[in-house]
């Protein structure tokens, strides 16, 4: 094998219900074909799920928690604060995973660890406690009910230091909210198919860590010169000092003008007054400091501080601009201080803020068109912008409270309950859809509907590519952007970085081999790790056919076949059936699939091999 450095070659493996806490050694040849991150959860949940005959309840003790970074995680590159948390989600019911980012995954590697892997169930309310080479389960009851931050505080003071690093989940991971998601360094989630009910599940309340060890690096000097050189283009980038000065919040009034932006539940794709939650509103009034992820020069969080008003002193790291959209236009909030004080909340009941805007948008939407009555509603009406009505349904979501307690369950169980809503919620395999309305782009209704975890973007964003090139696409070139960008985003999962210096600033995917090489010894071409990245996007379709999906899972939501948009600069467009089921088609030619999805046998050999 090739491996010569990059890994400590250790997993920590805890058993909640024996309270067992051993460290294994990983081999060199599972490091060298799932390298780090998804690419480690998604071979340990398939192994898991064959040990299980593939029947786990997601919020059961048997359920296993991957949480890993990748080799280049903590290296000195830019943005390499990643880490990825994997399991089957509570949300789906089929093969999830969620990425974080800050400090989180750099404190696990420090901490001597490749990655940490979690099943059982704790017997009451406990903490997780790795300090370096020693680990505990720490009984604290004490800690229901409390907010995120508030839980880190209070673990930090019984743990006497402040040198550590808290992943924590709020009321809605306690009340196994299926869309809870797992916060660290205050406003930093792995946010999306549900994590943080998983721990909720094993009444695990945080992971705490702390570690000092230096990260392996087989070529020091080779990994600084290639580095110097990427955040050389990226200071020198004409959008570099831009992205400080605003983040993803520049995406909001490029969405709207590009009619793409979810307004009033994904009715519009502008909103006339997104100039009142912007990015220059923001900047204006709001701001009141810059933060990163590890790593990272772009710095793209921002904080922000409401400094009268209705909110005064919500004060919180961002919105960015899925959390703006979802919980502003979507749901016709055009008040940057409302849209502030509900992404605060999402952060301290530890929510999704994605999810909770989707479901928010659609309950206003049934309730408009008497779909929910107002006994549905627990006797309180919802309309557009109604910020106080929807304040108090995100707080009902959390605590499972009245209506709350069906949303609680994400998108299918409203659709079992309500059946007319199906036509409202904008979802795919239960997840609720990001926050780019693909109706105006065939390639990214695609990408939504074949992505494994659910309509997620950051599976394949393609749309603003489309969207800038206008008609004049084929078919085949639509469907190879959607492979290239699967192939190459697990890759950074797998690797431990963030995507945003590729997608946003344009730094070739040709340095990420070179780090890659210079950490690990290996002299892998970017063709070597997007073979390995293809093949999880393959191992992930294989847990979701043995988990019962099909072709009809990689399905269009009503709105996006049926419902044109209404204003803006997409007014008019849907995507028809008959396109979207040839590029489907095609899709599945082009991956080596057959016409219901499945993956070649090839494909199962080989990681049943590993």
């Amino acid at each position: 094998m090739t491996i010569k450095s990059g890994y400590f070659k250790t997993r920590l493996h805890v058993d909640l219900s024996s309270g067992r806490c051993e460290r294994q050694k990983l081999s060199d040849e599972f490091l060298e074909q799932y390298i780090g991150g998804r690419g480690f959860g998604a071979k340990l949940v398939w192994d898991h799920l064959v040990q299980h005959d593939f029947q786990i309840d997601p919020l059961g003790p048997e359920n296993l928690l991957v949480i890993a970074p990748g080799p280049l995680t903590g290296a000195y590159l830019p943005s390499s604060g990643k880490c990825s948390f994997v399991s089957i989600s509570p949300q789906t019911g089929v093969y999830g995973d969620s990425s974080i980012g800050g400090t989180f995954g750099v404190e696990l590697r420090q901490a001597g660890l490749d990655m940490l892997t979690i099943v059982g169930r704790a017997p009451e309310l406990s903490v997780l406690w790795i300090d370096e080479d020693e680990t505990q389960i720490l009984p604290m009851p004490e800690l229901a009910g409390k907010s995120c931050l508030e839980a880190e505080g209070l673990i930090k003071e019984r743990l006497h230091t402040h040198d550590i690093t808290v992943a924590v989940i709020g009321v809605a991971g306690e009340n196994q909210v299926r869309f809870a998601c797992v916060n660290a360094d205050w406003s930093r989630n792995a946010g999306r198919a549900g994590m943080g009910a998983i721990l909720g599940s094993k009444n695990i309340k945080a992971i705490a860590l702390r570690g000092h060890k230096d990260l392996p690096v087989h070529d020091i000097r080779g990994l600084m010169r290639e580095a110097e050189t990427a955040f050389a283009y990226m200071r020198n980038h004409k959008y570099f000092k831009m992205w400080q000065r605003e983040g993803l919040m520049m995406v909001m009034d490029y969405a709207s003008a590009a009619g793409i932006l979810p307004t009033h539940n994904f009715k519009d794709g502008t909103f006339a007054r997104v100039g009142q939650i912007n990015g220059e509103t923001m900047l204006n009034g709001y701001k009141i400091g810059d933060s990163a992820c590890f790593g990272c020069p772009m710095s793209c969080g921002n904080l922000c501080l409401v400094k009268q008003g209705r909110y005064v002193g919500t004060v919180t790291e961002g919105p960015e601009y899925e959390s703006c959209a979802m919980l502003g236009s979507n749901v016709g909030v055009d008040s940057y201080a409302a849209v502030l004080h509900a992404n605060q909340l999402c952060d301290e009941l530890g929510m999704d803020s994605i999810s909770v805007g989707g479901l928010v948008g659609a309950t206003i939407e049934g309730y408009e068109k008497g779909v929910l009555s107002l006994a549905d509603l627990d006797g309180q009406p919802i309309s557009w912008g109604d910020d106080a009505a929807i304040m108090d349904l995100i707080h009902k979501i959390a605590r499972r409270e009245g209506i709350g307690d069906v949303l609680a369950d994400g998108s299918r169980a409203v659709i079992r309950r309500w059946p007319e809503m199906d036509k409202l919620i904008v979802q795919v395999k239960g997840l609720e859809q990001s926050a780019y309305d693909s109706r105006a782009a065939a390639s990214m209704a695609l990408a939504y509907a074949t992505s494994d975890i659910g309509a997620h973007h950051t599976r394949a964003w393609t749309i603003a590519k489309e969207v800038e090139q206008g008609e004049n696409w084929t078919d085949e070139e639509r469907v190879n952007l959607v492979i290239y960008h699967q192939s190459l985003r697990p890759l950074f999962d797998m690797l431990g970085v963030c995507r945003l210096p590729w997608i946003e600033l344009g730094l070739s995917e040709q340095h990420y081999p070179r780090f890659y090489s210079a950490v690990t010894g290996d002299e892998a071409t970017l063709a070597d790790l997007l073979d390995k990245s293809n093949s999880i996007y393959n191992l992930t379709r294989l847990i979701n056919n043995r988990l019962g999906l099909t072709r009809q899972d990689d399905a269009l939501p009503y709105k996006v076949h049926s419902c044109p948009i209404q204003t803006g600069a997409t007014a008019g467009k849907h995507i028809p059936l008959d396109t979207f089921n040839r590029l489907l088609d095609l899709y599945y030619q082009k991956r080596g699939w057959d016409a219901d999805g499945n993956p070649p046998v090839e494909a199962e050999r080989l990681h049943s091999a590993c």
